[in-house]
């Protein structure tokens, strides 16, 4: 921990540093103007920063070591893109340091303060989930929700990205992204990878040009999701979709994937993949452009009504081929609809709004994860415990990127809280 470039490049960017009778190495007395931005790509650590050495100000980019003999090993010296470092911050001084031109850099050595030392290496060699958890009581509430508000919108900025890669992959149509990525969500975590591979065995386009027969549109889905050829199942409905499935294969040249990879074990039978298949089917049916549908629905209560599509009689029968069962609605519950709308709905919604430079897409976007309930899982547990509890799914969803993102990869000295608790 005490070689860590990373607290040294913590302790600069905030200035947790006795900045009285600062100095260069050569006794050149320095002021910290602006210690610059922190650069994650190539090049130096801090890019814009400004400093005054003796009586002239100095604006460039400073680089930081934690061994001034650092800057050869990495071949500083060598590298124009370093021409502009105009200080060269160590912990440890061995010798001075010239770059490309053969002009000498100013060096300063900073040393870390003990106490933020000490703060530092209780977080990141923490053995607990959450490395801060015992000290979070003492972090104000306002730095807490201030850095949750960064966090939500940091997990859907992500969500943005992997969705951008959809676009590019279906030559920017909205409606094929949102059904590959709504498809995945009708999988509910424990089928998610089956439902997507499912929905990109089947274009969306398919769908469309059968999506004013729901027994077509099940046949497509049901037969690319391999569950149609059980032997066992001998039911009129099921040879009916079978032989569909046959006509509309051969039309299409499609090839299904494996039934068995579906899984079912300790899945209530609501749930269970039979029955989600049968609710994607019967929203596909009723959508048409799916994605438009989807923006002209201005509230939760339209984008309800939307997605409570009417399964086909045969599954208000059955949870799954050849098991009859008591007559009942398949609807999708409040919490499935829920999470389609955390992890589908939102995120699509504030993609489009980024792309089409339409704000009112990503408050929309914003407005629909305000209102619906916080998600309940492991995480959510485990901040709830220590004191942090969700009033939304916005919020839950921050919590979710603060412990993937942070606190599991032990990132605290990027993350406000942890910079509240070492710098306290």
């Amino acid at each position: 921990m005490a070689n860590n470039e990373y607290l040294l490049h913590y302790v600069w960017k905030y200035r947790l540093f006795s900045q009285a009778d600062l100095q260069t190495v050569d006794g050149q007395k320095i002021e910290i103007i602006d210690p610059g931005i922190r650069n994650t790509d190539a090049g130096a650590d801090f890019f814009n920063a400004k400093v005054k050495i003796d009586d002239k100000v100095w604006a460039g980019n400073v680089e930081i070591h934690h061994s001034s003999d650092d800057w050869n090993k990495h071949g500083h010296q060598t590298d124009e893109n370093y021409n502009s470092v105009i200080l060269h911050v160590v912990e440890t001084m061995k010798g001075c340091v010239k770059n490309q031109k053969g002009m000498q850099v100013p060096q300063m050595q900073l040393t870390v303060p003990d106490d933020i030392r000490k703060n530092a290496e209780y977080l990141l060699s923490s053995r607990s989930n959450l490395p801060c958890k015992n000290q979070l009581p003492l972090v104000e509430k306002k730095v807490i929700s201030s850095w949750l508000t960064v966090m939500g919108v940091e997990r859907l900025e992500r969500k943005v990205n992997d969705i951008f890669t959809h676009m590019a992959r279906f030559n920017n149509s909205w409606d094929h992204s949102f059904y590959v990525l709504l498809a995945r969500n009708y999988g509910f975590g424990l089928n998610s990878d089956e439902f997507e591979r499912l929905a990109l065995s089947l274009p969306f386009n398919y769908i469309q040009r059968h999506s004013d027969s729901l027994f077509q549109v099940e046949a497509l889905l049901f037969g690319q999701a391999g569950l149609l050829y059980d032997e066992a199942v001998s039911d009129d409905y099921y040879l009916q979709l079978r032989k569909e499935y046959e006509f509309l294969r051969h039309k299409y040249q499609l090839t299904s994937i494996d039934g068995f990879l579906f899984k079912k074990l300790r899945v209530r039978p609501n749930a269970f993949p039979h029955v989600r298949i049968a609710q994607l089917a019967a929203l596909l049916k009723q959508s048409g452009r799916l994605f438009s549908s989807i923006l002209e629905k201005e509230d939760y209560k339209q984008l309800r009504l939307h997605f409570q599509a009417e399964t086909s009689g045969y599954w208000q029968t059955h949870y799954s081929f050849g098991r009859e069962s008591k007559k009942s609605h398949k609807y999708l519950g409040d919490a499935s609809f829920n999470i389609i709308l955390i992890n589908t709905v939102a995120p699509v919604l504030f993609a489009y709004g980024r792309k089409t430079d339409q704000e009112k897409y990503c408050d929309r976007a914003l407005h629909i994860l305000e209102s619906v309930k916080p998600e309940r899982n492991a995480i959510i547990a485990e901040f709830t415990t220590a004191g942090i509890s969700p009033a939304s799914a916005f919020d839950s969803q921050a919590l979710i990127q603060l412990k993937k993102e942070y606190c599991d990869r032990r990132k605290c000295l990027y993350c406000q809280i942890g910079y509240q608790i070492l710098a306290r």
